[in-house]
């Protein structure tokens, strides 16, 4: 009997880090991935690094976004931050 109540706190502790740190973790990043999967030329977006602009182009693991008129960078699917709602860049 002994035995098991020294690894009970152990065990309560690893159920509280679970709930309330690796199962939301794990909850977010299913929705990005789903996010990333419907990716769609014409979706306005924000990348990681804070550059927003409308897809040209979605590829395999790559998404070209366009910035300006004639200017488009090649982005990895997974630096898409969020997706805005469409005419967000044409009101900035």
């Amino acid at each position: 009997m002994g035995g098991i109540m020294g690894i009970l706190p152990l065990i309560l502790m690893f159920g509280i880090l679970w709930f309330l740190m690796i199962r939301p973790q794990m909850k977010k990043a299913k929705e990005h991935k789903a996010v990333l999967d419907a990716l769609q030329k014409g979706d306005e977006v924000v990348t990681q690094g804070g550059i927003a602009g409308k897809i040209a182009s979605v590829g395999e693991s790559y998404v070209r976004v366009e910035v300006a008129d004639g200017v488009e960078l090649l982005v990895q699917k997974p630096a898409v931050a969020t997706v805005l709602p469409k005419g967000t860049l044409k009101s900035a």
